[in-house]
């Protein structure tokens, strides 16, 4: 956060009426980066119909009711740690093909067949 920001919001006293991606994260005690997966698991709506590669701002009201519900808080736990657990899964499939990008190399199989 700017400091301008920041000086403003305790004179204010109060939240922005939008939150950024950055700012949810510190709201929920997560990474910026795992806010996306909530949004997938449909567990936060972003304000609007903003494009896919574009900023997205969160309703502060609605932030600040759904983090008083345990149940609401239990499933972005667990969404988190599954959308972890797929990403490092498919990665670790990968990396057993022998190739970074999961694909067996062509060059090597037919070499292994000339050897025959």
């Amino acid at each position: 956060m700017k400091d301008e920001q920041h000086r403003f919001l305790s004179i204010s006293g109060r939240l922005p009426a939008r939150l950024t991606v950055e700012q949810v994260a510190w709201v929920l005690n997560c990474q910026p980066h795992d806010i996306a997966a909530l949004v997938s698991a449909r567990l936060l709506k972003p304000l609007g119909n903003p494009p896919v590669n574009g900023i997205k701002f969160f309703c502060t009201e609605d932030l600040l009711e759904q983090i008083k519900d345990r149940s609401w808080l239990t499933k972005v736990t667990n969404a988190t740690v599954l959308h972890w657990q797929r990403r490092n899964g498919r990665r670790k499939d990968r990396s057993a093909y022998g190739s970074p990008n999961g694909h067996s190399s062509v060059l090597a199989f037919s070499d292994a067949s000339d050897r025959q």
